[in-house]
């Protein structure tokens, strides 16, 4: 199936609602206001939709410059002078291995290479282990760039980096 990335509309935000707090605790779980803050913020917001027009996925990324409290978020900040930062990317369970990830990533970097970014960012938990995003990322020629572990009851994440985003 031939999937061709769309702009996430306000529209669809109640149904990535749903899949975000459904991958949890890969990632986060928002409230409405959050994914709103966050789509808003967005220099990069893609939905990909099924062939019944439903939400099977969609990625968010941000910029460098926003007042995002996000650790991983600043942590990035402080190491990196010119990047897009992938948020969230979240496919619905029923279309994983389908090419739907794949597509919105492909997307995201044609994005961030013609807005003229350095690089696309992103982390993936270690603690609780995540070890499919992982794999994901490293086929799509994403390396590690560092680490931070924020406590024994919290997450650990591995920063991931594609230079070039073509």
């Amino acid at each position: 199936m031939p999937l061709a990335p769309r702009p996430l509309t306000p529209t669809d935000l109640p149904a990535a609602l749903a899949l975000n707090n459904a991958a949890a605790p890969h990632v986060n779980v928002l409230d409405a206001d959050g994914l709103a803050r966050l789509w808003a913020w967005a220099a990069v917001a893609l939905g990909a939709r099924g062939d019944d027009g439903g939400l099977l996925g969609f990625l968010l990324a941000l910029p460098p410059d926003l007042p995002y409290d996000s650790a991983n978020y600043r942590w990035v900040v402080g190491r990196r002078p010119q990047f897009l930062y992938v948020d969230r990317v979240v496919v619905t369970p029923g279309a994983r291995g389908r090419g739907v990830g794949r597509a919105l990533y492909r997307a995201a970097l044609d994005a961030a290479r013609c807005e003229g970014y350095a690089s696309v960012v992103c982390e993936v938990n270690e603690r609780p282990p995540n070890p499919g995003s992982l794999a994901f990322h490293a086929a799509l020629g994403f390396g590690v760039i560092g680490r931070c572990d924020h406590g024994p009851h919290d997450k650990a994440v591995v920063f991931l980096e594609r230079a070039g985003a073509a």
